[in-house]
């Protein structure tokens, strides 16, 4: 997304020396995507940003996944994952858990209360939900402030730790990709500029501020935790690097790469005479899968509109659907609720529950809200997502199971 951001202090001409007031040169750090090809930015660093003084594994959570076989729909109640006041032991990037998976992009939960380690995601982007509670995320371009409804996307490699402020727990809805996330690109000028018909532009976007720049690193050095492909299951491995120096020293930078929050109440939904299709929510994409919200809107005007979705085949993607709030109305009277998440795979046709559609007749706005991810490989089922998978969803349509 090319639009060009300017923070701390820079030289005038990049790759030029650029010295503090004793004379002491900073060192310029390009981080740039697709091989120098594409979006990036300039850090100027007051150390070496490549020193390291020792490494040692990191024992990832458990990140392997079980396929959907025999092929079901499946309801997973994500807040039963951290009962009773387990939250307070645990961080949003440690505690995270796996809930499905492929090998484009994994979905994880977490309910923290404690602060992060330092961490960096050297596989993909990660788009975070911030599904309730408050808290800073500070990262090397500078600090977000993060609520309730707030994406937080994190470009792939960024430095940054997860900070929770305030009495109430922070649960996150971590999507973390193999590949970038960005806004879709029809609602993209050819120079990235968000166009008219695009439901958020540029104004929704919240961006870091100046760097807050830490030179104190302490005798025993300060710990990175990073995410990496590897040996583990997923082929994805985790290590820590111990640093000479803190990595947050950056006095300036510039570029068109950083970390940025977009909340989902700046999110303008796209309405229709009939029932529009699912890229009409669209928000977010990356490789072999996107994401959708549903937010609350006015529904089909016509008068003879069904203004829950029809009934549909993914006959080329999973469909999987968090809800966060509001009631949503084509799932009434299957037990799905607000920490609720649903698994439509492909091959399975799916709609509203029995009864749904007739409720729904006459209706001229629908109070919802929902993150969806469609991918485009099937997904698979992480430790998480069996642990708290209600095991009858499926027969829901039917009345319950033969």
């Amino acid at each position: 997304m090319a639009h060009y951001q300017q923070r701390g202090h820079i030289p005038p001409k990049r790759h030029t020396q650029h010295r503090d007031g004793e004379g002491n040169l900073y060192y310029e750090e390009l981080m740039g995507e697709e091989g120098f090809s594409s979006d990036s930015s300039l850090l100027y660093h007051r150390h070496i940003p490549s020193a390291v003084q020792d490494v040692r594994v990191w024992e990832l959570h458990d990140h392997g996944t079980t396929p959907n076989h025999p092929l079901r729909p499946m309801h997973l109640g994500l807040h039963d994952l951290f009962p009773g006041e387990d939250w307070k032991r645990h961080d949003p990037v440690t505690g995270r858990r796996l809930v499905l998976g492929n090998a484009d992009v994994r979905i994880h939960y977490a309910v923290a209360g404690e602060t992060s380690p330092l961490y960096r995601n050297a596989i993909g982007d990660e788009c975070v939900y911030v599904e309730s509670g408050d808290g800073v995320v500070e990262t090397v371009f500078g600090d977000l402030t993060v609520g309730e409804g707030d994406y937080v996307v994190i470009p792939r490699a960024t430095t940054h730790r997860w900070v929770p402020t305030g009495d109430a727990p922070l649960r996150v809805y971590a999507i973390e990709a193999n590949s970038h996330i960005a806004p879709p690109k029809r609602y993209l000028s050819r120079y990235g500029q968000f166009l008219e018909h695009a439901p958020y532009c540029e104004r929704d976007l919240r961006l870091p501020t100046d760097p807050q720049v830490v030179d104190a690193a302490g005798s025993s050095g300060v710990e990175v935790y990073i995410k990496h492909r590897g040996p583990g299951a997923g082929g994805i491995a985790g290590s820590v690097h111990l640093l000479p120096h803190h990595p947050f020293d950056v006095v300036g930078w510039d570029g068109c790469l950083y970390p940025y929050v977009f909340n989902i109440a700046d999110y303008m939904p796209i309405t229709g005479k009939v029932h529009q299709p699912p890229p009409a929510h669209q928000v977010f994409e990356g490789n072999n899968f996107v994401i959708c919200n549903f937010v609350p809107r006015k529904v089909d005007y016509h008068e003879l509109a069904v203004p829950v979705p029809y009934y549909h085949s993914n006959v080329d993607s999973d469909e999987v659907m968090f809800y966060v709030g509001g009631d949503y109305e084509a799932r009434k009277g299957s037990g799905i609720g607000v920490g609720s998440i649903t698994l439509h795979p492909g091959g399975h046709a799916h709609g509203p529950q029995p009864g749904a559609m007739e409720a729904s007749l006459g209706a001229e706005f629908f109070d919802e809200l929902a993150v969806m991810v469609d991918t485009f490989r099937p997904l698979e089922v992480g430790e998480a997502g069996a642990a708290v998978d209600d095991g009858k969803y499926a027969w829901t349509w039917a009345g319950g199971r033969k």
